[in-house]
């Protein structure tokens, strides 16, 4: 780790960052629950992609809530934009789900991840389902509400609940052909539409696998490594490809590697085990990118 960010300040950090994601994440939630359609002044970035007035008050709230304490961070954010730094930098997305939220589907979160030399050291969402925070720290497990959370121990495929996500950028033939494979091994599958939280869903066991083939890293990184400390696999492309150009995600439960082994070769992830953290888990990275 960067010698700037010893124990005692990362535990600042994510102190803070929880604090800040549960009030992000309520107000957002409050804002929306007291506004009609028209007020949500509802922008539209590209096709089936928007942005509201609560994503931008919500990004500046919580950019105000990090910079104001910790004033040489950097930050990312999905609406304001920015870039990572030679120090830490906060990645955020202000409502991963935000069409959900438009519809009033409860599945979108708040998304806050801190990396330091290409590495996640902490990821924070609130879940605006459950009203709950998930928060993982590099190294020292996974948990919902200060709770420890656990990938599943699912074996049996047909035992298996999976969620997918699919972008437009990328063939929804291929996004089919996935289906009706696992479909044909049994198992059982949802598009939920806010991979923040399909990750999580993963993390605490709710879930055994959630794939997509092309995200942002603001949408995926503090997801990511909160599954991968509750003990999940998770493969994605090294994080500063994924600063620059997004890419895939991949995450697991272990028990059913072998299923799902041949995403992975989709995706050209090269399997390379890097040290186990304290949960068990592994993570995998790919030293080249993926090809199109």
């Amino acid at each position: 780790m960067n010698s700037a960010f010893d124990a005692a300040a990362i535990r600042a950090r994510v102190e803070v960052a929880i604090t800040v994601a549960l009030e992000a994440g309520r107000e957002t939630a409050r804002f929306r629950h007291d506004s009609n359609f028209g007020t949500l002044a509802v922008e539209n970035k590209g096709l089936q992609d928007f942005v509201t007035i609560a994503d931008k008050n919500a990004e500046q709230a919580i950019r105000d809530g990090l910079l104001s304490r910790f004033p040489d961070d950097t930050f990312m954010g999905e609406e304001s934009g920015g870039r990572s730094g030679e120090g830490g930098t906060w990645v955020v997305d202000p409502i991963d789900g935000t069409t959900n939220y438009i519809r009033g589907f409860r599945h979108w979160g708040v998304s806050i991840a801190f990396v330091v030399g290409g590495k996640v050291e902490i990821g924070v969402v609130y879940d605006a389902a459950q009203d709950q925070v998930f928060h993982a720290v590099r190294g020292g497990g996974a948990f919902r509400d200060g709770s420890k959370v656990h990938a599943a121990a699912t074996a049996d495929p047909v035992n298996a609940l999976v969620i997918l996500g699919h972008s437009r950028k990328t063939s929804f033939d291929d996004y089919l052909a996935l289906s009706k494979r696992l479909h044909e091994r049994g198992m059982d599958y949802r598009r939920m539409g806010a991979a923040a939280i399909d990750l999580v869903r993963v993390a605490e066991g709710a879930a055994d696998l959630y794939y997509e083939r092309h995200l942002n890293a603001w949408d995926m990184l503090a997801g990511a490594l909160i599954a991968e400390e509750a003990g999940a696999m998770v493969a994605m492309p090294a994080v500063d490809s994924l600063l620059m150009n997004g890419g895939p995600v991949i995450a697991y439960s272990p028990g059913l590697a072998g299923e799902f082994a041949f995403i992975l070769d989709i995706e050209g992830l090269a399997a390379v085990p890097v040290k186990p953290s304290s949960a068990g888990a592994r993570r995998f990275l790919s030293p080249a990118p993926r090809q199109s």
